[in-house]
């Protein structure tokens, strides 16, 4: 093994270690279980305005959240031909670090009292949200950043998106239960960016359709994916509700809108493409695009009718901006997005805002009922107006893209700092988990040749 290839491996291990070490010091130092419990009263210290009181239902929450975390994520991410072979185990690093550092970050902000972090369900499950926007963020850079980059990437952005959450949450009171803006929005632009910093012109000639294995390991990993997304999405939406009343409603809507965007994709598809039935990665990402809207407005919509609208719009332009604007923000605005995630989670994080935005109009005592305090406990309570928890809905769309872009360029130059990027050819034959997308004509099957492994040295 090379000199490089052995300095490479020793530093992802070594960047693991103190990571690990650093983290087993803070939590000794900083974090207790709650002497209360989960289902316990909240001391008003702390603000739990984010925990449900009920354990009953938080149990299997975490459990859905974990399973859509590590499984959906992790197979969604495992399509490169070139990288997907270490693209999974890498996601779950990522995932295992990423906890571990939102709980610190989160705690510190909300559940922080005479100098500990107490802990809870509550806790792990915000944890989870965070990673969720890390992965997100991980598809638009996928198989052109190596592991070490990543660990930083996540580092960084766990922490830019619990500012994000807490800023617009807990100052400014914004509903978002199911991230439409704090998961989706934030996640994708983060990445964009953070792909668009590491842009190099002779690097990135490859488009996204050249980087996809075709065969039939692609098409099983989308299958499976996509079942997993049907089952445990909804409750992933749900998961931050404020009452098992709410969570009903979050659910149901999300359900209506995942079946509607997948119809949108069977009446597209064959117009847009030359296949007759849409491929499953195409219905991956109608599925992905459906789930992502109601993330405000899930636990909104008076009407089953309203989410199937919804969902069935948001589905036709995802397909369409597959088809027509990702070639454009490639070539035009230079960032390459792997995943797709602006079609699949950036544009329908917008759309979510807004359709939260024109429901929030709607919340009114008559239309609402008892679930108007559950929603917006501020309007129940006539600390503010209809019209302007509307206006602080809308508000929280640019400042979400303003955290995120400028995060995602701050993170895309530390990224691109040339010890980070190193990637040798010998080791990452020797280590799929390594490899990146390989470059516009070189051979997959080259021995002792350049494969093109790292878009950024």
């Amino acid at each position: 093994m090379s000199e490089h290839a052995t300095a490479s491996r020793l530093r992802l291990s070594g960047l693991c270690f103190l990571l690990q070490i650093l983290l087993i010091l803070l939590f000794a130092v900083l974090v207790r279980y709650s002497p209360e419990g989960s289902p316990g009263p909240c001391p008003p210290q702390l603000n739990c305005s984010r925990r449900s009181p009920d354990s009953a239902f938080q149990q299997p929450r975490i459990q859905d959240v974990h399973v859509q975390v590590l499984l959906s994520f992790g197979l969604l991410v495992a399509f490169l031909s070139r990288y997907g072979p270490g693209s999974a185990a890498i996601s779950i690093l990522i995932t295992a670090f990423s906890i571990q550092w939102a709980v610190l970050i989160q705690g510190m902000l909300y559940f922080f009292l005479n100098g500990k972090i107490y802990v809870g369900a509550r806790s792990m499950v915000s944890a989870d949200l965070c990673t969720a926007a890390v992965l997100i963020s991980t598809g638009a850079v996928l198989g052109r950043v190596n592991p070490v980059q990543m660990l930083l990437l996540a580092l960084l952005e766990v922490t830019l998106c619990t500012v994000n959450e807490y800023i617009l949450l807990t100052l400014m009171g914004v509903s978002d239960s199911g991230g439409s803006l704090t998961i989706h929005t934030f996640g994708a632009y983060f990445g964009l960016m953070v792909s668009r910093v590491l842009y190099l012109p002779h690097k990135n000639k490859r488009k996204r359709e050249e980087q996809q294995d075709k065969g039939h390991q692609m098409d099983v990993l989308a299958v499976v994916g996509t079942i997993y997304l049907w089952i445990f999405w909804p409750s992933f939406t749900s998961t931050t509700t404020a009452h098992h009343n709410a969570e009903n409603w979050a659910v149901l809507n999300t359900y209506f809108s995942l079946v509607a965007s997948t119809m949108s994709t069977f009446i597209l598809s064959p117009v847009l493409y030359e296949e007759g039935t849409p491929r499953m990665v195409q219905i991956q990402d109608a599925t992905l695009a459906g789930l992502a809207v109601m993330g405000m407005a899930g636990e909104m919509l008076l009407t089953p009718f309203g989410a199937l609208i919804a969902g069935f719009l948001v589905g036709l332009i995802s397909s369409l901006g597959f088809r027509f604007f990702t070639p454009v923000l490639h070539s035009r605005l230079k960032i390459q997005d792997t995943c797709g995630v602006h079609n699949i989670h950036g544009l329908p994080g917008v759309l979510g805002a807004l359709l939260g935005t024109l429901l929030t109009l709607l919340a009114t005592a008559d239309t609402f009922g008892y679930r108007l305090e559950l929603v917006f406990p501020l309007v129940a309570q006539g600390s503010r107006t209809v019209t302007d928890q509307a206006f602080i809905q809308l508000s929280a769309l640019p400042l979400t893209l303003l955290l995120a872009t400028l995060g995602g360029c701050i993170t895309g130059a530390v990224l691109k700092i040339k010890v980070l990027r190193c990637c040798p050819a010998a080791q990452c034959r020797e280590n799929p988990g390594l490899r990146e997308v390989a470059e516009e004509g070189s051979d997959p099957s080259a021995g002792d040749k350049e494969l093109g492994i790292s878009t950024l040295v």
